[in-house]
């Protein structure tokens, strides 16, 4: 069964990144996918999400969590069988864990260890295989729980970790704010994912592999809409409307050609997210999607019609996604 794994990524912490990748998961498992929801991030948010502390603090204390099939890698030279937790059917999720800063520094070293040590084929072979750990806790992963789709959440930063995690993806997604740092972080973003892929591919040029890896390709950016503050307007809002795509082309596809449409006609929007603060809170203590709110949770008048609003449109954006990246379910 082929399985599509799909990072979401940018190195700002003020995205929604984690928020995304929750609903995402949620709304695939609502159009009949099997979803693995990976939380690659040390801080575990994503699993704070998806669990509470209660259950967190168990899978930390039993060691079912990511780290506990990374670190043979330190020891042993290979990983463990995933420990994943099962969140709902059809939606499985590969919990975070703080230790996972552990294994940082070793990434780095394989990783230059990978490109420069061209004399030592034994050696790279080994980084080549501590690089690739993701890739491989993932796969199997992804056959125990028999999935569809992978969702991976990642740190707000150019770590290590989150470069063995891109590298296991076929995918990467970029979710962006408008706001006056979006067009340097955007670039700042693009040139680093252009240096890790070129330097991914030159370590595989190294070796003599036969094996299957991920593709890392760029699918796209989405955009979420932060409420509008009048005191305090967005610098230049309609310039960014047509800088986005155009530095999108340039820095992340590196396509020099000029590029000049706004962001709504721009294919390589995904979607736009409204940016519903209160409902989030609702949410978060309901531990539920947003679109799954019920008065019941609080969700009461106009917040019952933006809960159906919203499922509206993880709907329309889970969607485009599963276009732009071939995992249509097949019927």
């Amino acid at each position: 069964m082929k399985t599509t794994t799909i990072a979401f990524f940018n190195n700002r912490s003020d995205v929604g990144k984690t928020t995304l990748v929750y609903h995402l998961a949620w709304m695939y498992r609502e159009l009949g996918y099997r979803v693995l929801a990976a939380d690659l991030d040390p801080q575990a948010d994503l699993s704070m999400m998806f669990l509470g502390e209660e259950r967190l603090e168990e899978l930390w204390q039993q060691q079912n969590t990511i780290f506990a099939s990374v670190a043979p890698m330190l020891r042993l030279g290979n990983i463990s069988e995933p420990c994943l937790e099962i969140v709902e059917d059809r939606l499985a999720l590969l919990t975070g864990n703080i230790e996972l800063f552990q294994i940082e520094s070793n990434l780095t070293e394989s990783w230059i260890t990978g490109i420069y040590d061209v004399k030592d084929n034994q050696r790279q072979k080994l980084a080549f295989q501590f690089i690739s750990v993701f890739q491989k806790i993932l796969q199997e992963a992804a056959i125990a729980h028999e999935a569809n789709i992978i969702l991976i959440d990642l740190a707000s930063n150019f770590g290590a970790i989150n470069r063995a995690a891109l590298i296991a993806a076929d995918y990467i997604i970029i979710p962006l704010t408008l706001d006056f740092f979006a067009t340097r972080a955007l670039t700042h973003l693009g040139t680093t994912l252009q240096n890790w892929r070129s330097q991914w591919q030159e370590i595989q040029n190294n070796l003599d592999l036969e094996i299957h890896l991920a593709k890392m390709e760029l699918a796209g950016y989405i955009i979420r809409q932060h409420p509008v503050r009048f005191d305090r307007p967005v610098r230049n809002y309609q310039n960014l409307l047509t800088e986005i795509p155009e530095i999108y082309q340039k820095a992340v596809l590196n396509n020099p050609e000029i590029y000049n449409i706004s962001i709504g006609d721009d294919s390589n929007c995904l979607g736009w997210l409204k940016y519903y603060a209160s409902l989030i809170d609702i949410a978060k203590d309901a531990q539920k999607p947003m679109f799954h709110l019920k008065p019941a949770d609080g969700a009461l008048g106009t917040f019952m019609q933006a809960a159906k609003s919203i499922y509206k449109d993880f709907q329309n954006l889970a969607s485009a996604i599963a276009e732009r990246t071939h995992c249509q379910l097949q019927e």
